[in-house]
């Protein structure tokens, strides 16, 4: 399975039972039947007589069996293919055929994939077209093609400059003549380029591109990279929260087959509009102070246009603009609130309200170059949860309610979306026409539950077959834990009682832990970025070994700049708590037994350890962060642990330009990577 999917791959045991699928306003798709036989269907992919329905006799999963057609050369201008995640495991001589294990039980599972079904020797045909004279207008371009129906056929997929059709011309080159509204001639050259077996990257673009269209002919809208039901809308009005159910997707060539991975997905929409938000901001921070915090909140948020349904990202305030200006469209200067009443049928109330500036990024249908795009505030819906909605345990109570689906749900739900787009006519109408489907029931496999793992800790050892131990853990003495003897708490004035409440439970459950905790030198410091990071400065020191900061809240700011200080330009371990956490004493036991042991941890001890029969073996962990902005230069941090005799780790963090080179640094600054295993 490649890493790659967007959407997340789950598996639910079978023999449960799954919710019904929700009707369909479209008829019950009729039983297939097979228009044509196998052998009518020869050579690289063309068939006698019009497409049709295809049957199960008549159908071939996409698989592997495609992987040994060798590619040609690809047409026009596109993308290295080489990174896609595809073809991963060909001509592989260590890997072994059957990859299933004989430890534990079997279980049988059903996954989120569905296979993509295709008549036998489906080929994509894959055109290159020319326009003489050259059209700029990609909409004027697939217009002028279009027109030639008779001769490309029904299918037919364009992007501006490359063509893709199920079937294959008569000839390798075709030339066709249009003709514009202004009468200036224009020959168009299509040539063919490839044909592109079901396995090639190129069809595995192709299949997405052509499921996005299915979804929006099931009129789903498109919110970032997924898609949403608006008709399908859950509201809970005591917290004006409007849920739009929708799915993520992503089609991919696996093992076995191509499939699509598919899982559900909940937007969650405000009730709120941008100007209800800046009226009541207004009334709590005053007039002169608005701009300012209304600039902070605001900027960055992603909000939604209910008339088009369109999100838009707000980068920016056009604080002289009002609905009442004009812009110029076409030959006429029209003014924002007529656009809006003539254009969507919109009445806007406010016409003092300031517009929202949206920097647009893609390039639209006629090729010409984005602008900022001014949104009124009125009109636009907030997206998402505040902080304050996310701390508050009824609101997320309430919504999990919805979005919280058990396997039966989920599955149920997965079965529902692909049987709407079996019963809707014009999708599958659609599916038909390029001679693909989909499987009508979720992939079906066997796992294998795996024996508990026998936990070691200190002198104790015991099984345990869920994920969480921590009842287990009290009171026993860890495996290694270095002594605490020099270590910093900052804390402010107003949680000076929680500090010196930590203190107290970090020396009563670090004596069972086995850790050995001298009393900590107590910083007081203001409540604010600067005071926080001189008193940083100015106390922690070489022979520092922890520091713990009792932070009032979970700004963000505040809490990179410590951990910038303390990895960067002092390197000290240190552990951040919120004094909110601290502020509940009946849970103070609990949470100061967890802290001890990151402290512990992040040291250098050893918390506990499992019975791996493999020796000399290491374990890394990497992790790569893009930076786009300061020159597209790759940072990664590296976590080795040594699983010899006892468990040890270390952490290397390297800067270089390329991957390659990333490597050959992390290797070079590794102790363990040139000593014992080196490159």
């Amino acid at each position: 399975m490649t890493g790659r999917a967007r959407a997340r791959a789950r598996a639910v045991a079978r023999g449960q039972e799954t919710a019904a699928p929700g009707a369909s306003k479209a008829r019950e798709a009729a039983p297939a039947t097979a228009l044509v036989t196998e052998a009518e269907l020869v050579g690289r992919g063309r068939q006698k007589g019009a497409p049709g329905a295809f049957s199960a006799e008549a159908v071939l999963q996409i698989s592997a069996g495609f992987q040994k057609v060798k590619l040609g050369e690809r047409g026009g201008r596109r993308q290295d293919f080489n990174d896609a995640g595809i073809n991963t495991r060909h001509a592989m001589e260590h890997v072994k055929e059957s990859k299933s294990g004989t430890s534990g039980s079997a279980i049988q599972l059903t996954a989120n994939y569905f296979r993509i079904m295709s008549r036998p020797r489906w080929v994509l045909y894959q055109y290159h077209v020319d326009f003489n004279p050259p059209m700029e207008s990609r909409r004027l371009r697939s217009a002028l093609l279009f027109h030639h129906e008779e001769t490309l056929g029904a299918a037919r997929s364009f992007d501006g400059a490359m063509l893709f059709l199920p079937q294959r011309l008569h000839n390798k080159e075709t030339v066709l003549h249009s003709e514009t509204r202004n009468g200036e001639k224009v020959q168009i050259t299509v040539t063919l380029t490839n044909e592109l077996p079901p396995t090639s990257p190129m069809c595995i673009q192709f299949y997405n591109i052509l499921f996005k269209r299915i979804l929006r002919i099931l009129n789903m809208q498109q919110i970032g990279r997924n898609y949403y039901n608006p008709k399908d809308s859950l509201s809970i009005p005591q917290h004006r929260l409007t849920i739009w159910p929708g799915y993520t997707t992503t089609i991919l060539e696996y093992e076995s087959a191509i499939m699509m991975c598919i899982d559900v997905s909940h937007k969650v929409l405000r009730s709120e509009t941008v100007l209800d938000f800046m009226v009541n901001l207004k009334q709590q921070c005053g007039e002169q102070r608005f701009p300012e915090i209304c600039t902070k909140e605001l900027v960055g948020l992603i909000v939604l246009t209910k008339y088009n349904n369109k999100t838009y990202r707000i980068d920016d305030f056009a604080w002289d603009k009002t609905p009442c200006n004009t812009f110029t469209r076409g030959d006429e200067e029209v003014s924002f609130k007529n656009y809006f009443k003539k254009q969507y049928n919109q009445d806007i109330a406010d016409d003092n309200q300031v517009l929202l500036v949206s920097h647009i990024k893609k390039m639209g249908p006629s090729g010409g170059h984005p602008g900022p795009a001014l949104l009124v505030p009125e009109l636009c819906y907030l997206t998402g949860l505040t902080d304050k909605m996310r701390k508050d345990f009824k609101i997320m109570k309430d919504l999990s309610e919805h979005t919280r689906l058990n396997p039966d749900q989920r599955q149920g739900r997965l079965n529902s979306f692909v049987t709407n787009i079996q019963r809707d006519i014009d999708a599958q109408a659609e599916l038909d026409k390029w001679g693909l489907g989909f499987d009508k029931e979720l992939v079906k496999l066997t796992g294998r539950v795996l024996p508990a793992e026998r936990i070691f800790q200190g002198p104790r050892s015991f099984d345990h077959a869920g994920a969480e131990w921590a009842k287990e853990m009290r009171g026993i003495p860890l495996i290694n834990s270095p002594p605490l003897n020099n270590w910093l708490v900052f804390y402010t004035r107003r949680n000076g009682n929680e500090a010196q409440a930590l203190l107290q439970h970090l020396g009563k459950v670090s004596g069972a832990l086995g850790i050995r905790i001298q009393k900590a030198v107590m910083v007081e410091y203001q409540d604010h970025q600067e005071s926080l990071l001189r008193a940083l400065q100015q106390n922690v020191g070489p022979k520092t070994q922890m520091v713990v900061v009792v932070l009032p809240s979970n700004r963000k700011d505040k809490y990179d700049s410590i951990k910038k200080y303390l990895c960067v330009d002092c390197p000290t371990p240190s552990q951040c708590v919120l004094s909110r956490t601290l502020g509940r004493p009946q849970a103070l036991m609990t949470v100061a037994t967890k802290i001890a042991l990151q402290m512990a941890c992040k040291m250098g001890g050893e918390l506990w350890s499992l019975e791996i029969p493999l020796k000399q073996l290491m374990i890394v962990g990497i992790d790569c962060y893009h930076d786009t902005i300061a020159g597209k230069s790759l940072t990664a941090a590296c976590l080795h642990a040594s699983l010899c005799t006892e468990t040890e780790w270390e952490t290397v963090s390297c800067t270089a330009w390329s991957t390659m080179k990333l490597l050959r640094s992390w290797t070079l600054s590794s102790p363990w990577g040139k000593t014992t295993y080196p490159s």
